[in-house]
């Protein structure tokens, strides 16, 4: 008798019989498990007949997955792969339209199996599919499944896309290119195109050949969100397989055809909510138009240049109504452009070249600073005056802060960093406004110098009022704002005195955690501590271990429901995003795990409509970043950030496991821990240790309260009224005169 956990309890149905209750011997080969289900039911050959799942997921049951299988199971007795595909083989050459129609209904959904399309494929089943879309004689509905049920064969990677014949490709590219053509036709055409595009870079220069990008651009503007997005999806593989010349000359191409603009209006201020994949798109929109800056920002500025000089020197002319220069000897005119230098905030005023030698921000620091002076010259002048005019110690130095606040801009958009795999979150202000990375640098200078004020700053201030400015900008941007005008306004808006109040509560535990209270506290009542402290001194060291324990219950609790809530995740794939999304949740007695595939627009799917399932107890292990099965099988092709989200757990016998992408670092935190727990394990992410230190520093806080000879009423005191004016209030929000 095999040992029991190479049993499994499983049902086998089939159309028209009652189903069939086995225990499957795990060690048996399958065709002899085939063979005894046949005969149950009297049928004969039993090398016709496959085993498949009777989910929706519909996968065949072969020697390499049959460990998949769990207790409980539902299997489908069916056609076996070869058979399946051959019966539709001759149904897609049949002279019905009828019968072709429906087999190539039924390829499009049994393609998604590798199985069926390695039978399909080794019959040269791919190429009738390039026949039929070379030939385009058929009706919208077939070419429909005919390029459906390619794209499925195709994503298996069994074939090469590389080996497709060029008249295929200009046949699909004409499908995108026509003006009136089938709406699905095109979105199936354009994820085609798409994955040729980032298959191979002469694949790029064909389909960059054939496709008309003022066509695309036209499918931007269209009410039908799955075309944008493919159009979208196509237009930015060409961006990122481009090499850096072709990159500048699509781009500059765009800008002409006023893609922005059309971004804008029908995307961002479409009437429905932008969807996750469209984000990604414009996400990576965004970040290839801004790297084109990262030459300027990695160039230091080169003293024997003479257009970087005379760009300098235009800085003073602007600031500064000076005499006529030509008139002045050598030694008072050094002399002058030395004192205006200073007065414009340059540190070395001599050779004010040399504070733009360090780059990153190098070039483009000065070309922030031209393009504020020459575009905005009033508001220019007067911050340069105004500050000239203050004490040398109060003054708001233009250049430094200039130079340091287009360092902050680079830091914040991550220019000189590819795009991630896996982010979504565009600013859709970037859409509003061309050159925005300037117009953004003339906004926060100004907001820069009225922080200034409002902080009373002198020099030894200025990295903090830095870093004031940095949470103004970031803060006022996370929350999308959609135009210049809205973000000046919100920005503005959230002047020093707001700062301060938002760090009070969020900035307690980072200060405990720097200064942790050495001393001795003082003897605390008894209502406050347990009894085991009565008249004891304790240090808070002490104190704080004996509150972890509890503090870590919590974190547990809330970490196991958070899996029980459960979590979208979205796989990643090299040569497609879409159709990658998944969800899974801890069931509510933490004993298994359910997963499954679901749809962009799911929220929280109910448990039972998710198939799949790991109970608790088969998971063997947690692997995170490069010890993840899925970023060892993608070695190289990883970034940091992805490895950063990256983690997996193996189950059984350590041979299979569920691979996750996680979409934050808190998801990931979350999810690590969480398993922790469930594996009995401590938790260890960074998130765990900051939520500890908040807690610990408020129930200290709480405890160490001098409540003695205080009563404590039962319900809240009353609101007072109001003073009858507010003179003894000083409104921070007023500039300094």
């Amino acid at each position: 008798m095999a040992p029991q956990k190479d049993i499994v309890k499983i049902a086998i149905q089939m159309p028209g019989a009652y189903p069939q209750l086995i225990e499957l011997d795990q060690k048996k080969p399958l065709s002899a498990v085939i063979k005894e289900v046949c005969d149950g039911w009297n049928l004969q050959g039993p090398d016709n007949y496959a085993l498949q799942y009777a989910d929706s997921v519909q996968t065949y049951i072969t020697e390499t997955n049959r460990l998949d299988i769990k207790n409980g199971s539902i299997l489908r007795l069916t056609k076996a792969p070869g058979r399946c595909a051959e019966d539709l083989y001759k149904g897609i050459q049949s002279s019905d339209s009828g019968v072709r129609c429906d087999s190539l209904k039924q390829l499009a959904d049994v393609s998604t199996d590798i199985t069926f399309a390695q039978e399909f494929i080794s019959r040269d089943g791919h190429s009738l599919l390039v026949q039929i879309v070379e030939e385009d004689k058929e009706s919208c509905l077939i070419m429909t499944h005919t390029l459906t049920g390619f794209m499925e064969l195709m994503d298996h990677g069994i074939v090469s896309w590389e080996n497709l014949s060029s008249a295929f490709i200009k046949k699909i590219a004409s499908f995108v290119n026509a003006k009136v053509q089938d709406a699905s036709i095109q979105r199936l055409a354009l994820a085609i195109l798409e994955n040729m595009v980032l298959s191979s870079n002469s694949l790029f220069q064909l389909v960059r050949q054939e496709v008309t990008l003022e066509r695309l651009i036209t499918h931007l503007q269209v009410t039908n969100q799955q075309i944008q997005t493919k159009a979208m999806a196509l237009l930015m593989a060409l961006l990122q397989t481009a090499g850096e010349v072709d990159r500048q000359e699509l781009l500059a191409y765009l800008g002409n055809k006023n893609l922005r603009q059309y971004i804008y209006k029908n995307i961002i201020h479409s009437s429905g909510p932008v969807g996750d994949e469209m984000a990604h798109y414009l996400y990576v929109l965004q970040s290839v138009t801004l790297n084109l800056l990262e030459p300027l920002m990695r160039t230091p500025l080169d003293s024997y240049n003479q257009d970087q000089r005379d760009m300098l020197h235009n800085l003073r002319q602007l600031a500064f109504e000076t005499e006529s220069e030509g008139s002045l000897s050598n030694e008072r005119r050094r002399s002058l452009c030395a004192k205006e230098f200073k007065k414009l905030g340059f540190s070395n005023n001599s050779n004010p070249g040399q504070d733009l030698v360090r780059a990153p921000p190098g070039l483009l620091a000065l070309d922030t600073m031209t393009y504020f002076a020459s575009r905005y010259p009033d508001a220019y002048s007067r911050f340069v005056l105004e500050n000239s005019s203050r004490e040398d110690k109060h003054e708001c130095p233009f250049a430094r802060s200039s130079i340091q606040l287009t360092l902050i801009l680079c830091e914040i958009f991550r220019i000189g960093e590819p795009p991630s795999e896996t982010r979504s979150d565009f600013h859709p202000i970037f859409f509003s406004q061309d050159r925005i990375f300037n117009e953004l640098f003339c906004i926060c200078i100004q907001l820069l110098n009225k922080t200034w004020k409002e902080m009373r700053a002198t020099q030894e201030d200025f990295d903090k009022v830095m870093q004031v400015v940095r949470e103004q900008i970031t803060r006022t941007l996370a929350s999308k704002p959609t135009s210049l005008e809205l973000f000046k306004n919100k920005v503005n808006a959230l002047n020093y005195s707001e700062i301060l109040k938002l760090r009070q509560t969020e900035r307690l535990h980072q200060e405990e955690t720097l200064a942790p209270p050495v001393l001795a506290v003082p003897v605390v009542k008894d209502s406050l501590l347990v009894q085991d402290r009565r008249k004891s001194t304790l240090g808070a060291n002490e104190l704080k271990e004996r509150l972890k324990p509890e503090l870590l219950e919590l974190i547990r609790q809330q970490r196991l429901n958070r899996l029980c809530h459960g979590t979208l995740f979205r796989k990643i794939s090299s040569r497609r995003r879409q159709d990658k999304l998944w969800y899974c949740r801890l069931s509510p007695n933490h004993k298994v795990l359910h997963y499954g595939d679901v749809e962009e627009d799911t929220e929280t799917p109910p448990i039972e409509t998710l198939q799949e399932k790991i109970p608790v107890a088969d998971i063997k292990a947690l692997l995170t970043g490069k010890d993840c099965p899925h970023m060892k099988e993608n070695k190289g092709k990883q970034n940091k950030e992805v490895l950063d989200l990256a983690f997996s757990i193996t189950y059984d016998v350590e041979e299979y496991s569920l691979n996750f992408i996680a979409s934050s670092r808190t998801d990931f935190c979350l999810w690590t821990d969480g398993l922790s727990v469930l594996l009995g394990r401590e938790m260890s992410s960074e998130c765990m240790r900051s939520e500890l230190e908040i807690l610990l520093s408020m129930e200290i806080k709480l405890r160490l309260l001098d409540l003695e000879n205080v009563p404590i009423p039962d319900a809240a005191p009353p609101v007072p009224k109001p003073p009858s004016n507010f003179n003894f209030c000083y409104d921070f929000s007023q500039t300094e005169q």
